[in-house]
């Protein structure tokens, strides 16, 4: 009810979003209204200076050397003690033996039953060891010979990982203790205390380095004396978390990362567009020692662990380290229909007795692979390590031997085969893998799904490996952007291109088949054993406009780049203008595209615009509008066409950040000129109001009015304020509940200023239809 006083709630110490004092009160001016108070700000940095472990790196060239990763417990550690310092003299503090802090023991709460690997979804995984997912906090309790004093006692936590472990590289970790814990970095905060036995709160940062760490827990005093180490006789296992927006390789979708990271059968297809088989395979991500068998396959790469943080980087690895070709990987690949030295690639079912074998044997490949082996391992190892994927077939899949971007087959002058010659191919059907993750390193709207490609067909800068290629690249010909596009490209939207030879020697191209490859791309449907055609994702509708742009771009990219006919003239431009500072949410978004024709002649041309919601991570989650636009210009005409997306289309798909790109292309009739643009906007939310009430003195109560009005014609669902004001208030939110359309809601905060000087009162709404909605107002605290 207006006016009514608000009583809010701290949260808890130990989730995500650590506690802070609430503030004095809180008034609430709204129909709908709630309760809730969630701490968090304020936070003690603690900055220690550290020497990198110096410990010899293993021979680099020889294979033989790498030890099997295995998670074996170490005897108990004796507490390691540093050398003491001079004895004080008379009249100084003396500090006895028996009250030194050290650790006794460190229980990292590593059960499957347990908080961290239900809260970090690792409870499939075999064996008692804590794995976790970076981005979130996990807990551990250290068990001390006395009682920790915050006043007298210091503690900090160390987490290494490689052989050669650095600060600068990620791979040497120091936890500080801290008083609140804060997002994206690595820090501890003690949560409960009893008697000697302490329980602390660890946060990591969603780009953290995944693999094996070693755990130490160093002690000392606040003076300086003497510290003790105490190493963990177990290891922490970290790995992607699809579950974390802020993790690269998040995926928003519940059903889905069930399916492509919990899931461990699957099934794969096989045979021709016409008579589709599947078969069911065992991925076995969690079976007993697959995770140690991926672990190992990292190290076997020789991949450096400071690069392990980039699920790019690690896909690729992995995609060279699943063939034995040339880096002695997992699997053999063998095509001769011999197997007699090995087992028969059609003999298996499963991924796990694979994977075993390769780490039991301290990495001998196994015999044999063909491609849908070399896909169901790759499922399990980026399932495994928290990258979401899935097994993809493409039936009429080409092998493109020399980057035309065409399938070519090559005639004599009596129109028969050049054997030689013909080297690419067609093959009934391939098996690869997609892996979904953010692409920071491409232009925005290639992230989502990547192909990636273990199956050793052709070499990738030197090694048989390939991917992960943008799938929204791939469909858009855009074959320039890496890794390996223009091999995919080919294997599913290639047109096959007939060239006779000539008397002279030369050739000439005498038919285009355009639908001969990329039919059917099928993988298994999320929830169900039934079968999903994923082709739409891959490649525009077959001879679509959209269609023969994208092969036409993508062929100006490869070896054979005048094979289709080029323009005789490009003297038509297409841009996308935005008004003032943009459309705003809860409105039809209103764009102009401007056609300009810079010739004397008259052109006619057809351009395709479909816009798509878009992630600030450049991940596309899907199309939401399609249309055609006619366009007709007379000599060095300008003409302005009005582009609207209604309110009513949008409303239901907004994502965080509330972004679009909208993409146009389309073809001059008279020149065949291409037209291509794509334009990335965002929706402009409402700004939160901040109006100070009264004095601002250190030590006296004042108020600030905070006012937000829904800009939607709909009501908001489950709004909460965060509020937090440096040297004014601790940090903490408010839970306001729904809020009707277009309706107003105040709050009024009442706190005591802490610090002089000038302050800023910073204020943030949260739901889940709007998002960067805020306000700041500058205050300056005068002295009492």
């Amino acid at each position: 009810m207006p006016g009514e006083r608000l009583t809010v709630r701290t949260t808890s110490e130990i989730g995500r979003f650590p506690g802070a004092a609430p503030p004095t009160r809180v008034e609430l001016t709204i129909q709908n209204e709630g309760e809730k108070k969630r701490e968090e700000g304020g936070c003690l940095w603690w900055l220690r200076k550290m020497c990198p472990c110096c410990c010899k790196h293993p021979n680099a060239t020889s294979y033989d050397v790498t030890d099997k990763v295995e998670f074996t417990k170490l005897p108990t550690p004796a507490a390691i003690v540093d050398p003491p310092k001079p004895k004080p003299e008379n009249g100084e503090a003396k500090e006895t033996d028996e009250g030194k802090l050290s650790v006794c023991s460190v229980d990292l709460l590593s059960s499957k039953a347990g908080q961290n690997r239900q809260e970090h979804h690792t409870d499939l995984y075999h064996g008692d060891e804590l794995i976790l997912r970076r981005g979130q906090t996990f807990q551990i309790e250290v068990e001390l010979n006395r009682p920790f004093s915050t006043d007298t006692d210091k503690l900090y936590l160390e987490l290494k990982t490689g052989s050669l472990p650095l600060v600068s590289k990620g791979t040497h970790v120091i936890i500080p203790l801290v008083k609140h814990l804060e997002d994206e970095r690595w820090e501890a905060k003690i949560v409960e205390q009893n008697g000697n036995k302490i329980k602390l709160s660890i946060n990591s940062p969603a780009n953290a380095v995944i693999g094996l760490y070693e755990l130490t827990v160093t002690t000392s005093s606040l003076k300086g004396d003497a510290t003790t180490t105490y190493t963990s006789s177990k290891n922490i296992v970290m790995l992607f978390n699809p579950w974390c927006e802020e993790d690269s390789v998040f995926l928003d979708n519940e059903e889905e990362r069930k399916e492509y990271v919990l899931n461990d059968t699957g099934r794969i297809y096989y045979g021709t567009e016409k008579q589709i088989g599947a078969r069911t395979w065992n991925f076995g991500q969690f079976h007993e020692g697959i995770l140690e068998a991926c672990l190992f396959i990292m190290e076997k790469s020789e991949m450096p662990p400071s690069g392990r943080g980039d699920p790019v980087n690690v896909v690729r690895v992995i995609s060279a380290m699943i063939n034995a070709q040339d880096d002695y990987g997992v699997l053999v690949g063998n095509w001769s229909g011999d197997y007699s030295d090995g087992v028969s690639p059609t003999a298996w079912s499963s991924s796990v007795e694979i994977l075993r074998k390769y780490h039991s044997t301290n990495g001998t490949p196994v015999s044999y692979g063909q491609c849908w082996v070399f896909s169901g391992i790759t499922t399990t190892v980026l399932r495994c390590l928290g990258i979401p994927s899935r097994s993809v077939t493409n039936f009429q899949s080409a092998h493109d031997t020399d980057v035309s971007l065409t399938t070519d087959v090559y005639l004599n002058e009596n129109l028969e085969p050049i054997d030689y010659l013909n080297r690419d191919s067609v093959w009934n059907f391939h098996v690869w893998n997609d892996c979904w993750m953010a692409r920071p390193d491409l232009p925005s709207g290639n992230g989502g799904w990547q192909a990636v490609d273990a199956t050793p067909q052709e070499t990738s800068q030197g090694t048989f490996r390939c991917g992960p290629a943008s799938v929204n690249a791939i469909r858009s010909g855009h074959v320039y952007l890496k890794h390996d596009t223009p091999f995919v490209f080919a294997e599913v939207n290639s047109d096959k291109i007939y060239w006779q030879r000539n008397l002279d020697g030369t050739f000439k191209q005498i038919y285009s088949e355009k639908k001969a490859v990329g039919h059917c791309i099928s993988t298994k449907a999320v929830g169900s054993d039934k079968r999903a055609d994923i082709t739409s994702l891959y490649k525009h509708e077959e001879d679509s406009e959209e269609e023969r742009i994208a092969v036409e771009t993508a062929s100006r990219y490869g070896s054979k780049p005048d094979v289709y006919s080029t323009p005789v003239a490009e003297d038509v431009s297409v841009e996308v203008k935005v008004d003032g500072e943009g459309p705003r949410v809860g409105a039809d978004v209103q764009l102009k595209i401007l056609v300009k024709n810079l010739s004397s002649q008259p052109r006619q041309a057809t351009i395709h615009s479909q816009v798509a919601v878009m992630y600030y991570t450049g991940v596309l989650k899907g199309t939401i509008k399609k249309e055609q636009m006619p366009v007709e210009l007379s000599p060095n005409e300008e003409k302005t066409i009005d582009w609207v997306l209604p309110y009513q289309q949008y409303q239901s798909q907004l994502v965080d950040q509330a972004a679009f790109m909208l993409t146009l292309c389309g073809r001059v009739t008279e020149t065949k000129q291409v037209l291509a643009n794509q334009t990335t906007f965002r929706l402009r939310t409402p700004d939160i109001t901040i109006t100070p009430i009264g004095d601002a003195v250190v030590g006296k109560e004042m108020a600030a009015k905070i006012t937000f009005t829904n800009p939607l014609p709909s009501t908001l669902k489950g709004v909460v304020f965060r509020v937090e004001g440096l040297g004014l208030q601790e940090g903490h939110e408010v839970v306001v509940g729904d809020v009707g359309a277009h309706s107003k809601v105040t709050l009024t905060e009442h706190f005591i200023p802490s610090q002089p000087g000038p302050r800023k009162l910073v204020a943030s709404l949260d739901c889940e239809q709007l998002s960067q909605v805020h306000g700041v107002a500058d205050i300056v605290v005068l002295e009492q």
